[in-house]
């Protein structure tokens, strides 16, 4: 599962300071991190026929708390660059998924020391180069789109990638990924599973504000 890197922040908050120091060893100030935001997944079918249920992303948001984001999912210590330290859930109602949802994203706040060893990286998170990531994570259950059987545990006859009428509409048979046991890592990459996963540059201006709860309770 993948996204990317949204927005470069160019001024740090008191309450990004606070949320910052939970993770280190001393005080930090302003002038010594760099933060940037990133979206990690969504609810969208991505690349390999996979997509994230509403109630996983909520949980995928407590998970990713102080995780670290390294390269290329290699879980080396020297491949650590930066960790999150906030997380939310972004609604955009006016769009719709192919399963007929508001399409919705996980963003992350995530934080890294300035120094000489990172400027290279902070350049290339600005300039556009360091922008896709991918996460790593697990989940409990996998369930196909079509008839909502568990993979694995469930007889099921329908196959990823094939199309089939779901409720008098035409439907790519997908599985949906649900109740999330944990969150790894997120890693910078060359090509993400998910089209828009990674650095990202603005928010979603929402007209009316709009909770999860709100919209799950109208599905």
């Amino acid at each position: 599962m993948s996204g990317m890197v949204i927005k470069g922040i160019s001024s740090v908050s008191e309450e990004d300071l606070e949320q910052i120091n939970r993770y280190t060893r001393r005080r930090m100030e302003a002038g010594e991190v760099y933060t940037f935001s990133v979206a990690l997944c969504d609810n969208e079918v991505d690349r390999d026929l996979e997509r994230f249920s509403i109630p996983a992303l909520q949980k995928l948001k407590e998970l990713f708390l102080g995780k670290t984001g390294i390269f290329d999912h290699a879980p080396k210590s020297e491949n650590q660059a930066a960790r999150i330290f906030a997380t939310s859930l972004e609604i955009d109602t006016e769009r719709k998924t192919i399963a007929g949802e508001p399409y919705t994203r996980l963003v992350a706040k995530a934080y890294l020391p300035r120094s000489e060893k990172q400027e290279p990286l902070i350049l290339e998170i600005d300039s556009g180069i360091k922008k896709e990531v991918s996460i790593g994570c697990s989940v409990s259950r996998r369930e196909c789109s079509v008839c909502g059987a568990q993979r694995g545990r469930q007889s099921c006859k329908h196959q990823k990638g094939q199309t089939y009428s779901v409720h008098g509409k035409e439907q790519v048979c997908h599985d949906v990924l649900s109740e999330p046991s944990d969150a790894y890592e997120w890693s910078f990459v060359a090509v993400p599973g998910q089209r828009e996963a990674g650095v990202i540059k603005s928010f979603f201006q929402k007209k009316e504000p709009c909770t999860v709860e709100q919209i799950l309770k109208e599905m």
